[in-house]
């Protein structure tokens, strides 16, 4: 499963090597709401060097997906970050979209209920 969220980057690690060449680097993101988080990620591999594009204190979207295991009885969840892009800064104080007038009614249409007749309904199916 894929999940995203937006945020503050709150702070960047350095990348880590573990054993057999395999690299790690984690970030953290602060979300925003009325009661804020803050989240570790994780980098795998190829992609330690994504966050690298972003400095702290950048508003961002992380793209991850949740991985687990179970290692001598316990039990390890990490966020698998594997996109990282700029958020899309809402723009404050903006409307509601514009919608589009409705096209004006038919006029042979009845203006009133008054005019409708138990004739016009006798067809319906209940």
């Amino acid at each position: 499963m894929a999940f995203d969220t937006t945020g503050t980057l709150h702070k960047i690690f350095e990348t880590e090597v573990k054993k057999n060449n395999f690299q790690v680097r984690n970030f953290v993101l602060k979300t925003e709401g009325q009661y804020p988080q803050v989240v570790k990620f994780q980098l795998t591999q190829d992609r330690c060097d994504i966050v690298n594009a972003f400095n702290e204190g950048d508003q961002i979207k992380v793209h991850f997906d949740i991985r687990g295991t179970e290692w001598n009885g316990n039990y390890i969840t990490n966020l698998n970050a594997w996109r990282i892009e700029k958020a899309q800064q809402e723009v404050a104080n903006q409307g509601p979209p514009s919608v589009e007038e409705f096209p004006s009614l038919d006029q042979s249409a009845p203006e009133s209920n008054s005019e409708m007749r138990a004739e016009d309904f006798e067809d319906l199916p209940f």
